[in-house]
């Protein structure tokens, strides 16, 4: 058996991940395919991938393309969800503010720098007409970070996957103002360079198995209850969002890629443009 490491976040989305390891899919092909939750998200998963502490990443692709374009020797090998995420923009349960507007000139709360959190604070800023070069961060590394300092004070609104968030919405600790959709599709699966040259053949039956599981997901009997019960979420919220949201089985657009890093590059989050072929890893047949 070949062992391969793979991180993502503990959300609803990476279930069929979890369901094609508990039926055995992987092992099937020979692979023994050891996942790890990251609840603090994308940017510490990039330090991972990094310090090649993994060889796979189910990673938000802004936050990654930002990490490459730094010298991440790691690759996007596929698209996995195709389309946007939609970020809530949540604010404590006490909290004076009332609309996104009120929330100008405030601290944003984020995982880390680097993270979804901490990329779309820009995002939001940009389509708010706010002056980017004067937003503040409070890093609290995870939700539960978040929760506190949100409850205490020490930051102001917070930006996070809007079902992932729900509960602690309806638990009446949360508002949210809103929601902010990525201007693109939201998770890619991401390879280190080493993995991808070293490991080429086993990475194809990692991709072909998953792809497999997405393709007919939504068309398991039931899956809404499935996901309700294991994420802790109401099931008219899962089926809002199973409404909501695509995976997909092929290679991130080029097109694509060119709009995350001009819009990284405009809010000078980047400092330098790469092509879309350094980022994307394409295989010959």
């Amino acid at each position: 058996m070949k062992k391969v490491r793979i991180i993502g976040v503990p959300e609803h989305f990476n279930l069929p991940w979890h369901m094609a390891m508990e039926e055995g899919a992987f092992e099937e092909r020979g692979i023994d395919l050891e996942w790890t939750d990251v609840p603090e998200g994308t940017g510490k998963m990039c330090q991972m991938l990094q310090n090649q502490e993994t060889e796979l990443a189910i990673i938000l692709t802004e936050g990654l393309v930002k990490s490459i374009t730094e010298g991440n020797p790691t690759k996007i090998v596929q698209e996995y969800i195709s389309s946007p995420l939609q970020w809530g923009i949540h604010v404590g349960a006490k909290s004076p503010y009332k609309s996104i507007a009120d929330l100008k000139d405030t601290k944003a709360a984020i995982s880390r720098l680097g993270s979804g959190s901490h990329l779309m604070a820009f995002v939001n800023a940009k389509n708010e007409g706010w002056a980017t070069d004067s937003l503040s961060f409070e890093i609290i590394n995870n939700l539960d970070g978040a929760v506190t300092a949100l409850t205490e004070g020490r930051a102001d609104y917070f930006m996070w996957e809007h079902f992932t968030t729900k509960p602690i919405v309806d638990q009446g600790l949360f508002r949210r103002l809103g929601d902010c959709p990525t201007p693109w599709p939201c998770f890619v699966v991401a390879a280190t360079q080493k993995f991808i040259d070293e490991e080429a053949a086993t990475l194809n039956h990692i991709l072909e198995v998953i792809n497999n599981y997405t393709l007919e997901f939504k068309e398991i009997p039931s899956i809404d209850r499935t996901l309700a019960n294991r994420y802790g979420q109401q099931l008219e919220d899962i089926k809002e969002w199973l409404k909501m949201t695509r995976w997909g089985q092929i290679q991130t657009n080029p097109q694509t890629i060119e709009k995350v890093v001009d819009t990284l590059f405009d809010l000078k989050l980047i400092d330098k443009k790469l092509k879309p072929d350094e980022i994307l890893q394409t295989f010959s047949n």
